[in-house]
């Protein structure tokens, strides 16, 4: 019998204690992964990946004692080599492209909710295991580990455990025959099926870039997200 798998260790380095508790909260209801610690500086930072060895750092840019991204070298040149994703409200253009130059798996901005951080973790999650696979056998294989595939269909992208292609396929043509955009609660009417699920597959799509969302404001309560295909 397989057993299952350790659930991916994360630090979350975030100088506000009150997000750093809602951020702990999102990752910890996401099946796969744990918080294992916190940290509210860069020094602090680099002393608790050196102590607890996660898998995954959530790093905020915006730190006291230092830049964000200048962790992640002083990380790399003390041989750590777990996971970063940027969750910043940093969106100028040379802090994006120093991440990316970094290597980060993702970049997140702030504010976001738990299901947009539950879609980029499922995300980081599938793309993991396919680069720890243990043979490579080939382009495709190795397409996969970096999700990226020839075509941009729902069913070459590599999809998150419990999402199905038959379900991937049909939100996707719900989608890109849409007139303008659609809710989850709309596409869930529309396909028989729960908005919980609608939304997780439109987050994908949204994370892969296929999709793109906007919000729309009522009178009262949270802005309705709202998704589109994007063209070919």
């Amino acid at each position: 019998m397989i057993g299952v798998p350790d659930p991916l260790d994360v630090l979350i380095v975030e100088d506000d204690f009150m997000v750093a508790r809602i951020h702990r909260g999102f990752v910890n209801d996401v099946d796969g992964f744990r918080v294992i610690g916190t940290a509210n500086c860069g020094e602090q930072a680099l002393t608790a990946v050196a102590e607890l060895q996660p898998d995954l750092v959530l790093l905020d840019l915006y730190l006291p004692d230092m830049f964000g991204l200048e962790i992640i070298p002083r990380l790399r040149s003390a041989g750590h080599d777990c996971d970063v994703m940027v969750i910043s409200a940093a969106r100028e253009s040379d802090a994006v492209r120093g991440a990316v130059r970094q290597g980060v798996v993702d970049y997140l901005l702030k504010p976001f909710d738990a299901e947009d951080l539950r879609a980029r973790l499922e995300q980081y999650a599938a793309r993991r295991s396919n680069l720890y696979a243990a043979v490579v056998s080939g382009q495709s294989d190795v397409d996969r580990a970096l999700a990226r595939g020839a075509a941009p269909s729902a069913t070459s992208a590599t999809l998150p455990k419990g999402m199905s292609v038959e379900t991937a396929e049909l939100i996707e043509r719900e989608l890109r025959t849409a007139d303008g955009s659609l809710s989850a609660a709309e596409c869930a009417a529309r396909l028989g099926v729960s908005r919980v699920s609608a939304r997780r597959y439109l987050e994908h799509f949204s994370v892969t870039g296929q999709a793109e969302v906007s919000l729309r404001y009522g009178h009262a309560g949270r802005p309705e997200r709202r998704y589109s295909w994007l063209a070919d």
